[in-house]
């Protein structure tokens, strides 16, 4: 071992040990490692700061910005709506919204697809009386299977593409891992259908900032369009159009307020309905209704990049106690709309303009974000904890999904390399304000992408310097004799093994490259090995902390540490039987 390697080897024995001690944050010490791989001599000054340029995180950043845009549009929600009155019983909504998850994981990154789904399966679950935790794992582990089967559905294919490039000279293409993946995939799906029984049925969400500040209905206004679907429909049939916590107060029409109005009086064009509910249920009825949110035309005319949407509560001196929005003219001299008013203990049936506000009163406002601090100090309003409200930002729309889906047909056809038709549909989706520059900004998962552009130049670093070759070389004896299969198998398990302490992305990149060499060393092609390395990579079923999947459904399933290998351990022994047998078949090993 020469001292170069032994700089090499340290620097990544440290950086592994510092990621499975967990006290410090991964993507401080990939810099960390970055650093001291500078220090040493084995990053060149040239080449240190390369990977934040390179294509995987052009890729991986473009493609969570399409995700979030496809979440935010609402059109995932709008396919499912049709089966949702179906969904009745556990056996059957777990099947369902897996697979659904599965479908749109394969298409989209797969954080982004879980994400979509979580609160459609959250409010599936509060109206059927499913706990939350006999769906949200399953849903967990499907997003992370159906990310097995494009290029682009999980990082470490995105990954594993890039180093059969450098190796061969030709990358995987965005389909080349669908035989395996679709196979994974729907075994997988067949587990979990019946193994979710697995799960305790007892888990309980713990209470989270948004729960604290769940606070009652807030009452807004909605104008009915003359394209709105609303138009014939019944008091009671727009009502049924929300799924929980929503009602109707009043209908005005003619000058005339009907306060509640009939359950039977039929909607008209520009009747005004005053609306009581959760900010979520009100968007979600106003999409699914057609209706314009009526306050909006009150509020600042400033483009939707430059605005902001926040609770605040009327504080004892406040100079709106007893006036009313019109009153106060807040459109004209502060650049604020009223869009919404709660008001604990009262339901309120007059026009937002005409609410004289009262001391506790909580309002949600719309304006200028850069005029809104001055004007809620001067107004004597306390902004409450920033949560994401998408009252007064429905953008829900299929232009998100169509130009998904044209990057899907574009690299289908290979019209253009991964990385351009990826950061043109995060462009387009941009242009067409699908998502504001704020919200793409929100939306990236800063901390993969600082892992991924320090690691780059490191891994780069053990392959110049002769390591990856010599650890294939220790590793080949022992897999001598061994068949295709259970070569194969043995390093789906490494990698599978790994990921919990490195995170999916910094696996690929250690692993791949030993995987590359180890079939050189071998005299085979690398093509088996490193589909073993991204399957093994991308599927941590066994703990909340090796993909961001399982993390993000920790907390609102109530899981504990100990529950995921109780559904996770059965689930890897079949992704490692299935999957290893179909890499064999699909990338046979071959002698080069």
């Amino acid at each position: 071992m020469t001292l170069q390697q032994g700089f090499a080897f340290g620097i990544l024995g440290a950086a592994l040990v510092l990621f499975a001690w967990g006290r410090l944050r991964y993507d401080l010490v990939a810099l960390l490692a970055l650093l001291a791989g500078i220090v040493t001599g084995i990053v060149p000054y040239d080449r240190a700061f390369t990977g934040f340029g390179d294509d995987i995180v052009i890729i991986v950043g473009s493609a969570l910005i399409v995700s979030a845009a496809v979440s935010r549009s609402g059109a995932v929600e709008a396919m499912m709506q049709p089966v949702l009155p179906h969904l009745t019983r556990a056996a059957v909504q777990v099947p369902a919204l897996a697979g659904a998850v599965m479908v749109a994981s394969a298409l989209s990154k797969n954080i982004g697809a879980l994400a979509v789904f979580m609160p459609v399966a959250i409010q599936l679950g509060r109206k059927t009386g499913t706990p939350a935790s006999a769906l949200l794992m399953p849903m967990s582990f499907a997003a992370l299977l159906g990310g097995l089967v494009t290029l682009v559905g999980t990082s470490p294919n995105i990954i594993v593409s890039r180093v059969r490039e450098e190796v061969t000279g030709q990358p995987f293409g965005m389909f080349d891992y669908a035989p395996v993946g679709i196979g994974v995939a729907l075994a997988g799906l067949v587990f979990l259908t019946f193994a979710w029984r697995l799960l305790p049925r007892d888990r309980q969400a713990g209470a989270t900032m948004a729960d604290a500040l769940r606070l009652p209905d807030y009452a807004t206004e909605a104008l009915v369009p003359r394209e709105s679907k609303a138009i014939g429909l019944s008091v009671a049939e727009v009502e049924e159009l929300a799924e929980q916590h929503f009602r109707v107060t009043a209908l005005l029409r003619d000058g005339q307020r009907h306060a509640p109005p009939p359950a039977d009086a039929r909607i008209a064009a520009n009747d005004i309905l005053l609306l009581e509910g959760e900010p979520e249920e009100l968007e979600r009825v106003l999409a699914r209704a057609g209706l314009a949110l009526d306050a909006e035309k009150h509020t600042t005319e400033e483009p939707e990049e430059t605005t902001s949407v926040l609770e605040g509560v009327v504080t004892a001196d406040s100079v709106l106690i007893g006036r009313s929005a019109a009153e106060a003219r807040l459109s004209e001299r502060f650049g604020l709309g009223l869009l919404a008013v709660s008001r604990r203990g009262r339901s309120l049936t007059e026009r937002l303009s005409e609410v004289r506000l009262r001391r506790g009163d909580v309002v949600i406002l719309k304006g200028e974000a850069e005029r809104v601090p001055e004007a809620l100090a001067e107004l004597g309003i306390l902004p409450l904890t920033q949560r994401d409200l998408p009252l007064g930002r429905s953008r829900r729309s299929w232009l998100p999904a169509l130009i998904l889906g044209a990057a899907i047909l574009a690299l289908a056809f290979r019209l253009a390399p991964v990385q351009i038709v990826f950061f043109t549909a995060a462009v387009l989706v941009l242009l067409t304000r699908s998502m504001t520059m704020r919200e793409a900004y929100e939306a990236m998962e800063w901390p993969l992408l600082v892992l991924l552009g320090a690691l780059i130049p490191l891994s780069e670093a053990v392959r110049a310097t002769g390591g990856t070759e010599l650890l294939a070389g220790w590793i080949a004896p022992l897999l001598e004799g061994l068949p295709a299969t259970a070569t194969i198998a043995v390093i789906m398990a490494i990698a599978m093994a790994v990921t919990p302490f490195l995170n999916n992305a910094a696996t690929v990149l250690v692993m791949g490259p030993i995987a590359a060499g180890l079939a050189t060393r071998m005299g085979v092609g690398p093509d088996a090995f490193l589909m073993a390395v991204a399957i093994g990579a991308a599927c941590d079923f066994l703990t909340p902390i090796g993909h961001q999947c399982n993390t993000l459904v920790m907390g609102p399933g109530g899981y504990r540490f100990v529950d995921y290998p109780r559904l996770g351990a059965p689930l890897s022994l079949i992704v490692l039987a299935v999957g290893s047998v179909l890499v064999a078949w699909v990338w046979p090993v071959m002698p080069q």
